[in-house]
């Protein structure tokens, strides 16, 4: 029997126990039909040659922001360390934009003014229009003085996505705004975003989620998962599979507001009931807080923060109630995946999940738990033990993130309490590696990278080595990690005959490379369902060969040249 495309000549990583390595894998319509010797392959209508290249299952990025993918009409700060390149920036946007009018940017470092958080001073000048910036991390507004005016919190109005930061010496807000991810997915939060903030209109957050899933499918993601999405921008994917742009299969969690009551609930089943789920999109696991972040203080900690004495930051709800609102959504039958990053946050979560088990019983919930960013040692083991997902970001991990706030926030007595993939996984856990896009870069090479080394992208300042991982397990926590954790392992992340053909060849043998030459590399060619949707060399024909994509949150290069990244 021939089947419609043989990929042979290379190795073939199949993360099937029963045959781990393969010569040759064969495809016919959306399934795989043959793994085995070249040898023994059938014949076939198209043959792809793979010249040594390496041909793995596709990537599942777990934790990808496609309605937070950059702006076309805002200014990228990404990586930006100077006060004075942000102003500079910022005014040329200004300048060269005289028909907008507001002024947004987005993806400011927290360091970018030494020793404190920015404010609207530091704005001053830089244009009379009023200027809202949201951190890299989404958890953060920056807001210069005519936005304070124009939003109204300069005379006490209060905003529904977030808390205005106030001065303690003088109670003036000094245009620092918290929570600010949280609230703006609730429905006032983001209603009131979409009356005043242009970033955040309908048409704009559209073109984010497509332009995030064109750079998916350029960089081998087969599966992504939306995390959070809010219940009134659901309407936006269905768009997009109205219109064919969901070339990756597409995952979309439903945020679910800390405060939200049963009415709420019922409408997250509602929803459900009514949105068409097909193979390229399905709609159902429930998204939690149970802290914010570490870098404002403001993630849930055991101990008082290293540079805060007094200060633990502090859980999204109280203990109690953050219980009792877990089990409720556990008998409900949903799938949690809870943000879950200081080491209380952790443990509060890992709290909750137990009680829910004892409450309801025993079921295969695969609850998730995302970042896990410093994990007190005594919950390391619970995690295998209650069936939780860790769903983990590499990149994360790197000094060009978390060196400086981060590291001096959690202290040095902690650090070793910091991103445990090797220490998770060989606990027995799952655990799922993602992007976390656009916080960190979508290209999984990167990721891969930081796993490995716990390095910068040049190299340096490697730290908290002993959490090391290799290649191989770096890539089953992108690929069979990320299907196992929303119960796609019947069918995807493994290659074997019967499932989806879901693959994607690599622009050389990743396991014959060191890390630094990892991160040169690129992907040839991405197949979802048997169809490609990337394709570099027109190996399968219908997709336009040479494509290249943009990373921004990366080094500017494109997929298809070295990475080349200085920072």
């Amino acid at each position: 029997m021939a089947v419609d495309t043989l990929f042979t000549g290379g190795r073939i990583r199949t993360f099937d126990a029963a045959q781990p390595w393969a010569e040759a894998l064969g495809v016919t319509g959306d399934r795989i039909t043959y793994v085995g010797s070249a040898a023994d392959a059938p014949a076939a209508a198209n043959t792809v040659q793979l010249e040594g290249r390496l041909l793995t299952p596709g990537v599942a990025d777990t934790h990808n922001h496609l309605l937070l993918g950059f702006d076309d009409l805002a200014v990228s700060l990404d990586q930006v360390q100077s006060l004075d390149i942000v102003r500079a920036r910022i005014a040329e946007f200004a300048e060269t934009h005289p028909e907008l009018d507001w002024i947004c940017a987005e993806n400011a470092l927290y360091s970018v003014v030494e020793g404190r958080r920015p404010n609207a001073d530091d704005l001053v000048g830089v244009t009379d229009r009023p200027v809202f910036i949201t951190t890299y991390d989404q958890h953060s507004v920056w807001l210069n003085r005519p936005a304070l005016a124009k939003l109204g919190i300069l005379n006490g109005a209060p905003i529904s996505w977030g808390n205005p930061e106030k001065d303690p010496t003088t109670g003036e807000p000094t245009g620092w705004i918290t929570d600010f991810y949280t609230r703006a997915m609730t429905i006032d939060g983001l209603a009131e975003l979409q009356r005043d903030i242009p970033m955040y209109s309908p048409d704009r957050r559209y073109r984010k989620i497509t332009n995030s899933l064109d750079m998916a499918a350029k960089f081998g993601i087969t599966t992504v998962v939306e995390p959070q999405v809010p219940l009134a921008e659901l309407d936006l994917f269905a768009r997009a599979e109205r219109e064919g742009k969901l070339t990756s299969r597409t995952i979309a969690a439903i945020y679910h507001p800390v405060g939200a009551d049963g009415d709420f609930r019922a409408n997250i089943t509602d929803a459900i009931k009514n949105t068409p789920q097909h193979e390229r999109f399905k709609l159902g696991p429930v998204k939690l807080y149970a802290d914010d972040v570490i870098e404002p203080h403001t993630a849930a900690m055991i101990e008082d923060y290293a540079n805060k004495p007094g200060h633990r930051g502090h859980t999204s709800l109280e203990s109690t109630e953050f219980k009792k609102l877990f089990i409720e959504l556990d008998r409900l039958g949903y799938q949690v995946h809870t943000h879950a990053i200081g080491d209380l946050g952790i443990q509060l979560t890992l709290d909750s999940i137990e009680a829910a088990l004892k409450a309801n019983g025993a079921r295969d919930a695969r609850h998730g738990i995302v970042h896990i960013e410093c994990l007190a040692p005594q919950d390391l083991a619970r995690f295998n033990q209650l069936g939780v997902v860790a769903a983990m970001q590499p990149r994360h991990a790197s000094p060009d993130l978390v060196a400086g706030t981060w590291m001096e926030n959690v202290g040095e007595a902690r650090w070793d309490r910091a991103w445990r993939f090797k220490s998770m996984i060989d606990s027995g856990a799952r655990v799922t590696f993602s992007s976390d896009w656009q916080v960190g870069e979508m290209d999984p090479l990167v990721g891969i990278y930081s796993a490995m080394t716990r390095a910068r992208l040049d190299g340096s300042d490697a730290w908290t080595v002993g959490e090391r991982l290799d290649l191989d397990r770096s890539l089953e926590a992108y690929t069979k990690g990320g299907a196992d954790a929303f119960h796609h392992e019947g069918s995807l992340g493994t290659l074997s005959v019967g499932m989806l053909a879901d693959v994607v060849v690599w622009s050389g043998d990743l396991y014959g490379m060191e890390p630094a030459e990892i991160l040169e590399q690129h992907v040839d060619l991405t197949v979802v369902g048997g169809r490609a949707i990337h394709d570099v060399r027109g190996e399968m024909g219908g997709v336009a060969a040479a494509a290249r994509v943009q990373d921004p949150a990366g080094s500017g290069q494109s997929c298809g040249e070295p990475h080349g990244h200085s920072h």
